[in-house]
């Protein structure tokens, strides 16, 4: 007897729902926001979140390589084109958030070591992304042997749409500063 009522409710019910889709496979696209992460900074102790650094302005969100067993001979190059531009993101009223993944054993130690030569100008942050929680939230994890993370660049507005973004799929086709000073330009209009 309780089988028939519940049977006929079942049927009257209509469709049982499909699961939830998984989160998108792809990076953030033009027009959507970007998740909000929450990385530490590489000399700081306390942790710092997107939604806070793009309060302040548009942000160019640099995705390095981190450290694939050695350090990335084009992200140093790419890093250094962006500090001789250091000015202009400024005046654009920009933020430069780098962001360097890998695994959390030594992390630290190998981010200390890239950097060691830089000499970041206000306006410039390096985070760690240990673990990939960033890389893997982002869709960005390279999962190869010696890869870390695909290289990438997005312009955020202060709300975190997305204005600009490339992602490569090999160690080159790196965004130029030029390209994000057009993209952080276009913004503006």
């Amino acid at each position: 007897m309780i089988l028939a009522p519940l049977l006929a409710a079942v049927l009257t019910a209509g469709p049982i729902a499909p699961p939830e889709e998984p989160a998108s496979k792809a990076p953030p696209k033009v027009g959507e926001k970007a998740p909000d992460f929450r990385l530490p900074e590489l000399n700081a102790e306390k942790p710092v979140t997107l939604s806070k650094i793009a309060a302040d302005g548009p942000v160019v969100l640099l995705v390095l390589r981190g450290y694939p067993g050695y350090q990335c001979p084009i992200c140093t190059r790419q890093i250094g084109a962006y500090l001789q531009r250091a000015d202009e993101f400024k005046s654009a009223g920009a933020r430069v958030v780098m962001i360097y993944p890998g695994p959390e054993e030594k992390l630290q130690t190998f981010a200390r070591e890239f950097a060691a030569e830089l000499k970041l100008p206000d306006g410039f942050t390096f985070l760690l992304d240990p673990g990939y929680s960033f890389t893997n939230d982002y869709r960005l994890r390279w999962d190869a042997p010696r890869e870390t993370a695909y290289p990438s660049t997005f312009v955020l507005a202060s709300d975190r749409t997305v204005s600009f973004a490339k992602v490569s799929d090999s160690h080159a086709g790196r965004t130029k500063p030029e390209e994000a000073l057009a993209a952080l330009k276009a913004m503006k209009k």
